[in-house]
């Protein structure tokens, strides 16, 4: 694998999602009232995968700093393609 980097920074992770043609999501399983559930970066538009439930930008970072999350990811990938590789990791 390509070499990771972790961030907080949420303008990075915005503009790493969006060149990939993310956006951010929750799974809808896991919402409850005031909180959108377990994060994820959806990459289908529109979304194909009826467990994710599109959310805003600042729900997501809200959720994001309230579980202390950071975001593990990789820019390109071994052989110099875009990488969409990520995840979210305490921290």
């Amino acid at each position: 694998m390509s070499d990771a980097k972790t961030t907080r920074d949420h303008n990075a992770i915005k503009k790493w999602a969006e060149a990939r043609g993310g956006k951010p999501a929750s799974v809808s399983a896991t919402a409850e009232k005031g909180d959108p559930g377990v994060l994820r970066l959806d990459f289908d538009a529109p979304s194909t995968d009826a467990g994710l439930k599109d959310i805003s930008w600042q729900d997501f970072f809200e959720k994001f700093d309230a579980e202390h999350l950071s975001f593990l990811y990789q820019e390109k990938t071994a052989d110099g393609k875009t990488s969409r590789f990520h995840k979210f990791v305490s921290g």
